[in-house]
C-alpha cells in the first residue's frame, strides 16, 4: 500500500521557519519525483516545489523561490520542505505528491496535472 505522510506543520510567526517531512512507503523512491503543493482557504491548490529523488534535482515556483529549500533523504524515503522567512500568504495545508513525472519534475507548476499519490496534509498558520 503506498502511503505518503506530512508532518512538521504548525503555528509560526511572520518571518519564522519550518520543515516539512514527507515520509513515504510501498512504492520505489528512487523512480519518483516528490513535490509539495499547497490550498488556502478559499483558493486553488497551488504546486509550489518538486524533487527528482534519484538525481536531487530541483524545481521552485517563483513565489518560493529562495525562500524554501527542497530535499531528499533517500535511505529514509523522506523529502522535506525547510521553509524560511514565512509569510501570512504561505499560510496553508501544505501535501506531499508522488509521481514518475517523466514529462519532467517542472510538472508540479501545471494545474491540470494528476499526480499518482497523495498525503493528506499539514497545517501551516503563520501569524502576522
Amino acid at each position: 500500500e503506498v502511503q505518503l505522510v506530512e508532518s512538521g506543520g504548525g503555528l509560526v510567526q511572520a518571518g519564522g521557519s519550518l520543515r516539512l517531512s514527507c515520509t513515504t512507503s510501498g512504492f520505489t523512491f528512487d523512480d519518483y519525483a516528490i513535490a509539495w503543493f499547497r490550498q488556502a482557504p478559499g483558493k486553488a491548490r497551488e504546486g509550489i516545489s518538486s524533487i527528482r529523488t534519484r538525481d536531487g534535482s530541483t524545481y521552485y515556483v517563483p513565489s518560493v523561490k529562495g525562500r524554501f529549500t527542497i530535499s531528499s533523504d533517500n535511505a529514509r524515503n523522506t523529502v522535506y520542505l525547510q521553509m524560511n522567512g514565512l509569510k501570512p500568504e504561505d499560510a496553508a495545508v501544505y501535501y506531499c505528491a508522488a509521481d514518475r513525472a517523466e514529462l519532467g519534475i517542472e510538472v508540479v507548476a501545471l494545474i491540470n496535472y494528476d499526480w499518482d499519490y497523495w498525503g493528506k496534509g499539514t497545517l501551516v498558520t503563520v501569524s502576522s
